[in-house]
């Protein structure tokens, strides 16, 4: 049984060949085949690991053996099944229930894990795990602030006690308090918390470093749900920066495998992987399918809303697409390109040129602000947005005399006359397209065969206005 003993120690130590070796040297009884068991899973040997799971009895620490394997290959609920067995057969064994606890905050039941864990606080309000996970408990469902308020109470009861705070306890105040101190608390407990690595990797994502975030996770072998996801953003910031098809397949098969895997299909997480998949691929009704069924629990979150306001824009849900995208507040998301021009088109197609104009006017002129100028213009002529389009045309015309231009606002400005003589357009209208033609026929002077054909629309204009006796208001 020595050699037992010895591989357990091994084992804790994380030497598992050695474990291994000396497991085999001892006799066959359950507590070798636990042993056997726990190391066929650290080693990732899922044949070794068959066999000793068949090799488990009805005991108590077999039954726990297995509920921790379980827990480990994020079979959440199957761990869950184990534990309420044992609880309802032994009920003095109350730490199950924090064990318990732990599976539903993994599944994202955060209420619930509250509620279990309670049974176990009762009896014990000093457990250090307890309070540390209802402190992570109140971060999901609260934020960092109420969750560090939990937490205080273990870090008081630790100071008083031992006069240190572990290593858990620094790790989640990092998280709680949205990476403050991540560079300096971080990186020593790198191979002491395991979620660690993969908060800082959080960081550097957010501070957009996405190098260091690579080579931090470049090579982890993923395991757990979290870490294919967060290695499948990696793996998207990467392959989209160096527009590399090798990240970018990796991207799509880790994002497809959690979200189509039983376990996560009907997660949040799982299922903002099978729309991140889709996004990827340029399928947007299937985006939406996702989007759509997570949307209450994404009603604040600016980047959701961006996403969902791009694939309602993508399938002609305009005015759904408007609502989302109106509703973000971070100035740095509405200053992408990308967030401009789908808001634009949302407008546009909702028959609120203005709103898109107004966008337009607040930029600074650039490469960008002229790309946003050309889908103004077109966006606008094609909802017979025609006043809009002769404006967007106009600018354009002035920058660049390109054909397509001269031609556009031509179409535009003999559009707005037309909408104007139905009555769909005010008259003011008509006298600013007046003004444009005017300016058209100056500015192509060079020209007298382009001059001559905005000469000849503002003619027939001014023949009418003259004739109709109208106004500017």
């Amino acid at each position: 049984m020595h050699y037992i003993h010895m591989g357990c120690c091994h084992f804790v130590n994380g030497s598992y060949a050695e474990a291994e070796e000396c497991a085999l040297k001892g006799p066959d009884c359950s507590l070798q085949t636990r042993l056997l068991f726990h190391i066929a899973q650290k080693t990732y040997d899922e044949d070794k690991l068959l066999v000793y799971h068949q090799k488990l009895k009805e005991t108590v620490e077999d039954q726990l053996s297995l509920g921790a394997v379980h827990f480990y290959r994020g079979h959440f609920q199957e761990a869950i099944d184990v534990y309420k067995r044992i609880l309802l057969e032994t009920r003095e064994y109350i730490a199950l229930n924090v064990y318990v606890a732990m599976c539903y905050y993994k599944m994202d039941y955060y209420d619930v894990s509250l509620e279990v864990l309670n049974v176990y606080l009762q009896s014990h309000n000093n457990s250090a795990t307890a309070i540390n996970l209802k402190s992570c408990n109140h971060y999901r469902l609260y934020n960092g602030k109420a969750a560090e308020a939990e937490l205080r109470v273990l870090i008081d009861l630790q100071r008083s006690t031992y006069n240190v705070e572990n290593d858990i306890v620094k790790h989640n105040l990092v998280v709680f308090r949205n990476g403050e101190d991540a560079l300096q608390v971080l990186p020593p407990l790198l191979n002491v918390v395991p979620e660690a690595r993969l908060n800082l990797v959080i960081y550097h994502l957010r501070h957009e470093q996405i190098e260091e975030a690579y080579e931090l996770i470049k090579d982890l072998e993923p395991v757990a749900s979290t870490e294919y996801i967060l290695k499948a953003v990696v793996n998207a910031f990467i392959g989209q920066k160096l527009d590399s098809e090798e990240h970018l397949k990796t991207t799509r098969e880790y994002f497809n495998l959690i979200g189509s895997a039983q376990s996560e299909c009907d997660t949040i997480p799982g299922r903002q992987c099978m729309a991140s998949y889709f996004f990827i691929l340029r399928d947007f009704p299937n985006v939406l399918i996702y989007l759509r069924s997570i949307k209450p629990y994404f009603l604040n979150d600016d980047t959701f809303l961006y996403l969902h306001g791009i694939a309602c824009a993508a399938t002609g849900s305009f005015a759904e697409a408007e609502e989302s995208l109106t509703a973000v507040r971070s100035e740095k998301v509405k200053a992408e390109f990308s967030y401009m021009s789908w808001l634009m088109r949302a407008h546009i197609m909702n028959k609120h040129a203005k709103r898109a104009w107004d966008i337009y006017l607040k930029m600074e002129t650039s490469a960008e602000s002229f790309n946003i100028l050309q889908l103004m213009a077109n966006d606008c002529y094609k909802v017979c947005a025609f006043y809009y389009a002769a404006k967007a045309f106009d600018v354009l015309e002035r920058l660049d005399s390109a054909p397509e231009y001269i031609e556009g606002k031509k179409g535009a400005c003999i559009g707005v006359f037309q909408q104007v003589f139905a009555g769909q357009e005010p008259a003011d209208s008509l006298f600013d397209v007046m003004k444009m033609l005017d300016m058209s026929v100056q500015q192509h002077a060079n020209d007298p065969k382009v001059s001559q054909q905005f000469e000849s629309i503002l003619k027939v204009i001014k023949d009418w206005v003259k004739e109709s006796k109208l106004k500017k208001k």
